[in-house]
């Protein structure tokens, strides 16, 4: 198998090659022969690194430790699942997978080649292109079937404990996802910018697959961040890590330009915005995995340090060239057809969310890499942490949240001030009054800075509902209003049946309201950061522990020992106001074939807050174990955000009831007009 599969990655090379020459003389010859040659060379390429792929595997479920690769990353008592991900959980696995998965988008691509036939085989060039760069790094540098060196040994080394969790099984597909799926648009956007190509039918499919894209990424980035709260036992969810802002920063610009582009579709303006938004969309994907895999920065997500930096660096210099070269000689392609006419308008709004979004990305993008350049200059090392990362994106986050609110009920070129009051009205006074509740219960914004962050991002968070609501209210109820001066039946006169067909009819618009309302469900999660405490203790037999309204007793502690580690695990009665309402296990593994710890956490999760425990060892003093309590309020609506927002992006996605009838009716027109064969039998 190791054999095939290093066979298999230089036929890869070897098609990707001949898919990107004879891609580019086909354009160049306007030979349609030769571009098909081309076509099927690059889904050949799938083939070939499926192929490689499936190698991988298979030398990883039948402990092959003939390979480097699965000596290092599994062993013997590797459960199954956990031997499927050792394919990405090492430096040269993870690079295949990457070919992997860009073959598939590459195969996806060249198979809907009929949406547009010169403007895919552009495309194809250039994601010939991309892929001949990954192939050449699994076929050189970065080879996963190098063989182990001398004698063979009995066992591998294990998958790295922080890995062996349900979540990174779904993971790093999901981010590598995002990450790779940014290369299609991006391809569309420079094959167009190449051809000066007419109409806005590019920026159409450049926008769904950038779509796309953003859902896996933004899913991958939030099973991160849960993973981050189950796994390393710190108590938080976002520690502004440089790999996890590597991951961010594309999802920002991407967030920005699925907002801009619809200036260009609706106004035909910011069409160079727009274009560079795409390339710095993947320029910052490929930014992403040079901090995980070159060792400039130090990071628990990221991979050991190697020598693949400088091909990843020559691979930013090339395509960034690329790009200022074709838009400085076809510049003139871009002009916008309107200028903005008023502050006060939904393109307003738009440029607004888009100068945020740029802002936030490059303090971001700024703290990650000022340690590296501190070194650079001065020579020594200054660290960013999140206090710089917090002071700079919360205010920019609640100006965010405002612009949500705000943004949607604009009118396109002007909005009157009649319409303001008429639309903010009612939903400004019941912010208002979510902040006037918060200071009931107790919430002091006053006294310290967090809860006046705190409290704005939830009145901000409230104004967005109310105005989300107020939305789909009114638009069904003039739906349901106008079925029934039809005769509609009692159903159809139903407002919940007009909000049903008021999406219908809009999918990506109001599927867009889903998202914007999964934000701020995230954002009052967030806000709950301020509230946080933790308290840390030695408990024998019988000793409590006093967090919060809860109280905490220590029965017993256990010891197990399995085949792929051993373990030790307090036992935890957890009272409140005196009544015993749950037992949780805090849990300290040790991986036997690493030799490396890991914890478990142990966390009882409401919609108010989590109770969240940590077996940090023991005292080797007095064998009492150390637990570590943390209560963390809204957790719960982070995790809940996230699904709203993965739903919104699906309902954006499907095309509105009208546009699939008038595709169908077109479909069934031409399948009319065909002559109808007949004959003798």
């Amino acid at each position: 198998m190791p054999q095939l599969g290093s066979f298999s990655l230089l036929v890869g090379l070897a098609l990707s090659v001949y898919a990107f020459g004879a891609g580019l003389l086909a354009i160049f010859w306007d030979d349609d022969r030769l571009g098909e040659t081309a076509r099927r060379a690059g889904i050949g390429i799938f083939w070939a690194v499926t192929s490689a792929s499936a190698a991988l595997v298979w030398a990883a479920f039948h402990n092959d430790f003939s390979l480097a690769y699965i000596l290092h990353h599994s062993n013997r008592a590797l459960p199954v699942a956990y031997k499927f991900a050792a394919l990405w959980s090492g430096q040269e696995g993870s690079l295949l997978f990457w070919c992997w998965l860009l073959a598939c988008y590459g195969l996806v691509l060249r198979l809907r080649y009929k949406v547009d036939t010169r403007l895919v085989a552009h495309a194809s060039v250039v994601i010939s292109a991309v892929q001949i760069f990954f192939l050449l790094l699994v076929n050189v540098p970065a080879h996963p079937f190098s063989m182990t060196p001398g004698v063979v040994p009995a066992d591998g080394n294990g998958l790295n404990p922080l890995l062996q969790y349900p979540e990174m099984v779904i993971h790093p597909p999901m981010l590598y996802l995002g990450y790779v799926g940014m290369t299609v648009p991006f391809c569309f956007a420079l094959a167009a910018l190449i051809m000066r190509y007419p109409g806005e039918k590019w920026i159409h499919i450049t926008r769904r697959w950038t779509m796309v894209g953003w859902l896996f990424l933004t899913c991958g980035i939030f099973l991160g961040s849960y993973w981050a709260y189950r796994v390393l036992g710190w108590g938080g969810w976002w520690g502004w890590d440089p790999v996890e802002n590597a991951s961010l920063l594309p999802w920002l610009t991407g967030t920005a330009f699925l907002h801009s582009v619809m200036m260009q579709e609706k106004r035909g303006m910011m069409k160079v915005w727009n274009m560079w938004l795409i390339f710095c969309t993947f320029l910052l994907s490929i930014f992403g995995t040079f901090l995980t895999r070159s060792g400039v920065v130090s990071s628990v997500h990221a991979f050991a340090e190697s020598n693949i930096g400088p091909y990843f660096v020559t691979f930013l210099a090339i395509i960034f060239a690329a790009c200022v070269y074709f838009y400085i000689k076809n510049r003139s392609h871009l002009e916008s057809e309107h200028k903005l006419e008023s502050l006060v308008s939904r393109e307003s709004s738009f440029l607004f969310n888009n100068v945020l979004l740029l802002v936030a990305a490059f303090a971001v993008l700024w703290g990650t890499l000022f340690p590296v350049l501190s070194e650079w200059v001065t020579g020594h090392k200054v660290t960013v942490g999140p206090p710089f990362f917090n002071k700079v994106n919360i205010p920019i986050a609640l100006f965010l949240l405002l612009l949500t609110a705000v943004g949607p009920l604009l009118a396109w070129r002007k909005t009157s001030a009649e319409s303001l009051r008429r639309n903010f009205l009612v939903p400004g006074i019941i912010s208002l009054l979510s902040g006037v509740a918060l200071v009931a219960v107790g919430v002091r914004p006053w006294q310290d800075m967090s809860y006046f962050y705190s409290t704005v991002t939830i009145m901000l968070s409230v104004l967005v509902a109310a105005t989300i609501v107020s939305e789909f209210v009114r638009g069904g109820l003039v739906i349901a209003r106008h079925n029934l001066s039809n005769q509609g039946s009692a159903w159809q006169s139903n407002i919940f049946y007009g909000m049903y067909q008021l999406t219908r009819r809009n999918m990506r618009r109001y599927g867009g309201y889903v998202v914007h309302f999964g934000v701020i469900v995230t954002m009052i999660g967030f806000a709950g950061v301020a509230f946080y405490q933790n308290t840390e203790k030695e408990l024998g037999f019988g000793d409590k522990l006093e967090i919060g309204h809860y109280t905490l007793v220590c029965r017993s502690y256990t010891q197990d020992d399995q085949p792929n580690y051993s373990s030790e695990r307090a036992i935890m009665d957890i009272f409140r106001d005196g009544k015993q309402i749950d037992t949780m296990y805090p849990e300290q593994r040790f991986y036997k074939a690493s030799g490396q710890p890991a914890t478990m956490v142990a966390n009882r999760s409401t919609v108010l807050e989590d109770l969240y425990l940590v077996y940090t060892g023991k005292n080797p003093e007095n064998g009492k174990p150390i637990i570590k309590a943390h209560l963390n309020p809204l957790v719960w609506w982070i995790w809940s955000g996230a699904h709203f927002i993965l739903v919104g992006t699906l309902l954006a996605l499907i095309p509105n009831a009208q546009a699939r009838k008038q595709a169908a009716a077109q479909a069934a027109r031409a399948a009319a007009r065909q002559p109808v064969a007949t004959g003798a039998i």
